[in-house]
């Protein structure tokens, strides 16, 4: 299942969770794990797609919440530039948490609708390929 980012400072900001509820990578069959990850780049590349970003920054790591989640970060040339080249998560933790910030479909709703329409023309493509 694909969600958009609760939090939208770094605009197209996805999370991709797996089909079953697991803790980590490998309590899926190999697979499994398999299409995890191809998903997982599938929708990087249409957040690529949808919004140019410089880059597409992916992440796995459950300390937090200890369940199988993948967090797709655009990353873009506007951003400052000590942060740039540093991870997402070491943004200052108001830009997390500024409602100015928080997802609205008010605000968002286009972003998200333009990401999901790259995201079936890539499937679209994927399955016809021959």
């Amino acid at each position: 299942m694909l969600v958009i980012g609760d939090t939208q400072f770094l605009p197209g900001y996805c999370v991709l969770l797996p089909s079953q509820n697991v803790c980590s990578l490998d309590q899926l069959s190999y697979k499994q794990r398999s299409e995890y990850l191809l998903d997982m780049s599938i929708l990087g590349e249409a957040i690529q797609k949808a919004l140019n970003p410089r880059r597409i920054n992916y992440s796995i790591y459950g300390n937090t919440d200890a369940f199988l989640h993948a967090h797709v970060f655009p990353r873009y040339e506007w951003e400052p530039e000590e942060r740039k080249f540093m991870p997402v998560w070491q943004y200052p933790k108001e830009m997390w948490s500024d409602e100015q910030n928080h997802y609205s479909n008010e605000k968002h709703g286009e972003l998200r609708a333009n990401i999901c329409s790259h995201l079936l023309e890539i499937v679209k493509e994927a399955y016809t390929e021959k």
